[in-house]
């Protein structure tokens, strides 16, 4: 059996990653799963948080929002509404989307408030917060420092 396995993430829009890798956690719909060389095969719905991989001694992460996720016995396919990876992400702007939703929580009797949209918003600013943030990011530190004192 081999050691590693082909690593895919792709969007509608490009692909994100393509990388031999040694294992996986993916999110899907209701948690996480590992993956790892000959993982039986499977399709799942993907959820919302931070994919993360192992490539020979670095572990890396990026976001995945929504879609499916095939794993077949030498490659899993990520196919993703949204992803990115930690470098790609504006922690500034994550901040102000989180800051945002955040808000429009604040007044639950809001009745033009779509809270499934509201709820689906806040998730995604965590995700790429948390995902940015385990890369070392400066700007997401600054971030995060700015929203503590406001």
């Amino acid at each position: 059996m081999a050691d590693t396995f082909t690593l895919e993430v792709v969007t509608p829009a490009r692909q994100v990653v393509r990388e031999a890798v040694s294992e996986a956690q993916i999110p899907v719909r209701g948690g996480y799963i590992g993956v790892m060389p000959g993982h039986t095969p499977l399709l799942a719905e993907m959820g919302t948080g931070e994919l993360t991989y192992r490539a020979g001694n670095r572990e890396l992460s990026c976001t995945a929002m929504g879609g499916f996720v095939e794993v077949l016995a030498d490659r899993v396919i990520v196919l993703a509404d949204a992803a990115e990876l930690a470098s790609e992400i504006d922690a500034a702007r994550a901040q102000a989307a989180l800051d945002r939703a955040q808000k429009r929580f604040a007044n639950p009797n809001d009745p033009n408030v779509d809270w499934k949209r509201a709820q689906d918003a806040l998730e995604r600013a965590q995700v790429r917060l948390q995902v940015a943030a385990k890369a070392g990011s400066a700007a997401v530190n600054a971030a995060v420092t700015a929203s503590d004192h406001s």
